[in-house]
């Protein structure tokens, strides 16, 4: 029998990965052919994080996955808008760095909540960071202060950021330090940036942003994980444009949205969905504006796409 090595994805690209050994050599290794159809639905088995045990091949230069080990949790959204497929965003983290901005491109709240629920659903803390603060004037500041003030009151810690002006970058590196993060946004808004500016080493690819649609270009074209110098690891995604939800109860929803959940318990009905039911203390709140109104408009526009 072959000798099995154990390692973690630091890259993946489809059909092949690159592993790191438990002795920290990087090896390329393929998935044996029968991952591919037990989950059916996903359009990628491993994902980068995963902690894997795998084989030389004869060649002794490539490897071949045998076994995917059990996973801490993961991320995972519609592979497309249409489609049923699932992908696999990562697996393994500490937390999950959603990378914002108000301009160039704009990051609607709906994309930043469809994130949230999700990390939610599988029990990953999340990070919300609003860069680019040198592009803001005082109306996005004021903006920026009303969605900082409404998270924050959710219970999710909020950053303002600028690779450029290099604005909290300090606080940034010590969200990251000693932790595997998931960061994640839409192109174009600086998460690699970022990077390079807390880690020179690093020299992650940045795109461009369009003159035309004020919306990044994509650089990465598959997850990557990057070790830290200053410890740690963050795992670059490529830019997400839209963000379908899986595997959702229209019941299970509201559970969430940290600020519904303290409010649920006192609705009258137990299956109540917050929509028209009598007795919605979920409602009330929102119309008393303890509640802001933008999270449960993007509440029900997500739970209208809920399959029954």
């Amino acid at each position: 029998m072959s000798r099995l090595y154990t390692g973690k994805v630091f890259r993946s690209t489809g059909s092949w990965y690159v592993v790191v050994s438990d002795d920290g050599s990087l090896v390329l290794c393929k998935l044996k052919g029968r991952f591919k159809i037990e989950g059916i639905r996903n359009t990628n088995p491993i994902a980068v994080g995963d902690v894997v045990d795998f084989e030389m091949l004869p060649d002794g230069e490539t490897g071949l996955i045998k076994n995917i080990h059990n996973r801490n949790n993961h991320l995972i959204r519609r592979a497309t808008k249409l489609s049923k497929a699932t992908h696999i965003i990562a697996a393994n983290v500490d937390q999950m760095v959603l990378i914002a901005s108000l301009e160039k491109p704009r990051t609607s709240t709906g994309f930043i909540d469809r994130l949230l629920v999700t990390a939610e659903a599988y029990h990953i803390p999340s990070i919300i960071v609003f860069n680019k603060y040198d592009l803001y004037d005082a109306d996005h500041k004021e903006i920026l202060d009303f969605y900082s003030k409404s998270y924050t009151q959710a219970g999710y810690h909020v950053l303002f950021t600028s690779a450029k002006e290099n604005i909290n970058l300090e606080q940034f590196r010590s969200v990251l330090k000693g932790r595997t993060s998931l960061l994640s946004g839409h192109s174009g808004v600086g998460k690699s940036a970022l990077i390079n500016v807390l880690d020179g080493s690093l020299d992650l690819k940045e795109g461009n942003i369009s003159d035309y649609h004020h919306k990044g270009t994509h650089t990465t074209t598959f997850a990557e994980m990057f070790p830290l110098s200053f410890g740690g690891f963050v795992i670059d995604t490529p830019g997400i444009k839209e963000f379908g939800l899986v595997a959702f109860e229209k019941t299970e929803l509201g559970q969430r949205f940290p600020e519904m959940r303290e409010y649920m318990d006192q609705c009258r009905f137990n299956n109540c969905l917050h929509v028209s039911e009598p007795g919605c203390a979920v409602r009330k709140a929102v119309e008393e504006s303890v509640i802001p109104e933008f999270r449960y408009v993007n509440y029900l526009n997500m739970l209208s796409e809920i399959e029954d």
